[in-house]
């Protein structure tokens, strides 16, 4: 294997694990909605996922890690938006303790 082939598989399996990560959350945000009848926005977890995805498509095609400006702009869309969903869920099911 190149070195171009080995960090394009390298990034791309980076990124299934990433994803199996965000769809897990995903599960357990659905979970606690139906649970507690609180909304959870569980639907957007899809977000993230995109934007990792064009980060992903972006930099491996590039054979870059970092310094393009739209697999930046992607990966920063990607890590905002998923903390952001992780800290409502976590808000809402530590609410009250």
């Amino acid at each position: 294997m190149s070195d171009l082939s080995l960090h394009q598989f390298l990034t791309i399996y980076g990124w299934f694990g990433l994803t199996a990560f965000i769809f897990l959350m995903g599960l357990i945000a659905r979970f606690y909605e139906r649970l507690s009848n609180q909304k959870t926005y569980y639907r957007l977890f899809a977000v993230p996922v995109i934007a990792f995805a064009g980060a992903t498509i972006r930099l491996s095609s590039l054979d870059q890690v970092s310094g393009d400006i739209w697999g930046d702009g992607f990966l920063v869309v990607g890590g905002v938006s998923l903390a952001a969903l992780c800290i409502h869920i976590y808000r809402l099911m530590t609410s009250g303790r």
